[in-house]
């Protein structure tokens, strides 16, 4: 998981915004429309962030359609301090 976390949240430009939404959800778990008002990001690009980050269960989702809410998977929480230590590392 951490190598998939360092992938995930540094390998590419969206990185930085990808530990900003994990903050996020987090926080509490949040839908995508939620996340993009919070985060002041447009709506296409969160779901983007979100997609990327359940193809490699990063987060997790539960309900359908608007309702879809995300949070961190349990492997994602087990390793919180690889995400606070590239979150520490990075411009966000």
């Amino acid at each position: 998981m951490e190598a998939v976390l360092w992938y995930v949240l540094t390998g590419t430009r969206g990185g930085p915004n990808r530990v900003r939404i994990l903050r996020a959800i987090d926080d509490r778990p949040r839908n995508a429309n939620q996340l993009a008002d919070r985060l002041d990001l447009d709506y296409t690009t969160v779901r983007h962030h979100l997609d990327v980050l359940r193809d490699h269960d990063v987060v997790e989702r539960t309900g359908d359609g608007y309702g879809t809410v995300y949070y961190p998977t349990e492997g994602t929480r087990n390793h919180w301090e690889v995400v606070e230590e590239i979150a520490d590392a990075s411009p966000v």
